[in-house]
């Protein structure tokens, strides 16, 4: 990659780090499914003028059964989720657990297209699910105040992402991806509309809760998709999945700075562990062969 989209990269995983610390900070205020629900509507407001300066509207009446689809699995409900875990766990171990997306999104694609896993991938998937159960190990309490039905959440909002995955190459081949990520955050919008009304807040947020729901889905959602799709075109899928591995870099980061959280050192090695699986299921790693060479 060129030092132009490296720096990109690092912003782009910058950004998405941060969604961890906005969801701390405006779904207690807010609640899960209205903090999702003004983050999908605030997204698409800003996405959908750049969609029409490019005459790409009509792509939403095309695939709209598809938008529809891939808004739920990969904004609606995972984004609901990941809200909901904020409320009793910290930003840095929501990030590493969205880390396993890639992990999850193989395995998807094995099951559905597929997709084969060789030696190296298999391993990945061995290491990345010990990798979870390392760190939900002295924190998965379903006890009430416990954090097992958050840490549970994340994983299937990691799952939904991964089937998005594979549900945007199966319906919305056709589809710019600019018109994926407006059109997905827009169906999600109106899927949301409805529960959020009736699960809205008895007190109006406050104005810090407001900002935070507001980067959330301008910086987090708009701006993060536009870099995400623009690297995807520059330097290909493989350079840009290297993001997953930076956001807990930057998740941990920032809720160490703004919001005063540790990490431990079990959460260390379950991160590590984690992020070494996820690399061998996807592919960015590979084990050495152990084929020896050809004589002639």
């Amino acid at each position: 990659m060129k030092r132009s989209d490296l720096i990109e990269l690092l912003v782009l995983a910058a950004i998405w780090g941060a969604s961890f610390l906005f969801m701390r900070l405006a779904a207690p205020e807010f609640g899960a499914v209205a903090t999702a629900a003004v983050r999908v509507a605030g997204a698409s407001l800003f996405l959908l003028p750049l969609l029409g300066l490019r005459e790409g509207l009509g792509d939403l009446r095309t695939h709209w059964k598809g938008l529809l689809l891939v808004g739920v699995l990969n904004s609606a409900f995972p984004f609901a989720l990941f809200s909901y875990a904020a409320l009793s766990i910290n930003a840095g171990l929501s990030s590493i657990l969205n880390a396993t997306t890639p992990m999850w999104g193989a395995l998807v694609a094995w099951a559905w297209f597929g997709q084969r896993l060789d030696g190296s991938r298999m391993l990945g998937l061995a290491l990345g699910f010990a990798g979870v159960v390392l760190l939900a190990w002295d924190k998965a309490s379903f006890k009430p105040g416990g954090s097992g039905f958050a840490i549970v959440a994340c994983l299937i909002a990691a799952l939904s992402y991964g089937v998005a995955a594979s549900a945007t190459k199966r319906y919305l081949t056709g589809a710019s991806p600019l018109a994926v990520a407006t059109g997905s955050q827009f169906a999600a919008a109106l899927l949301l509309a409805a529960p959020a009304w009736s699960m809205r807040p008895a007190a109006m947020p406050s104005a810090h809760a407001w900002g935070a729901v507001a980067l959330l889905a301008l910086l987090c959602t708009g701006v993060a998709y536009i870099l995400f799709f623009r690297l995807m075109k520059r330097v290909g899928p493989t350079n840009t999945i290297s993001v997953t591995f930076l956001i807990p870099v930057f998740g941990l980061l920032w809720g160490w700075i703004f919001l005063g959280e540790t990490l431990s050192a079990s959460m260390a090695a379950g991160c590590l562990v984690v992020l070494l699986g996820t690399a061998l299921a996807v592919g960015v790693l590979k084990l050495p062969s152990t084929t020896p060479p050809a004589t002639s």
